[in-house]
């Protein structure tokens, strides 16, 4: 971290930005993430910007090195149902594993 002193007073131009930054998850921890959920059923929020979201239901049935899929439930269901792993580790998607009710 660069330190600049200018006339005896000491200047760190980014010190404060760093206490700011949080430990997060990466695109590795995602990818566990969603490979634990493969073909379970799963609750999926997509926000959409300016305070739109959908929110549905289906099975997580593709899981690829680049993105992953979700069959929805709902039959007529017209949305997007491949999302990246960028997505998930931003917030634009979020999923949640269901219980199952087959018992």
């Amino acid at each position: 971290m660069p330190n600049f002193e200018k006339n005896g007073i000491k200047n760190l131009f980014f010190a404060h930005t760093y206490p700011m930054i949080k430990p997060s998850k990466n695109i590795a921890d995602v990818k566990r993430l969603v490979n634990d959920c493969r073909a379970q059923r799963v609750a999926v929020r997509v926000n959409l910007g300016r305070n739109k979201s959908i929110s549905y239901s289906g099975i997580l049935s593709g899981i690829y090195p680049a993105l992953f899929t979700v069959k929805p439930d709902e039959e007529g269901f017209l949305g997007k149902t491949s999302y990246s792993y960028s997505d998930l580790l931003c917030g634009n998607v979020k999923i949640k594993k269901l219980e199952n009710k087959e018992a």
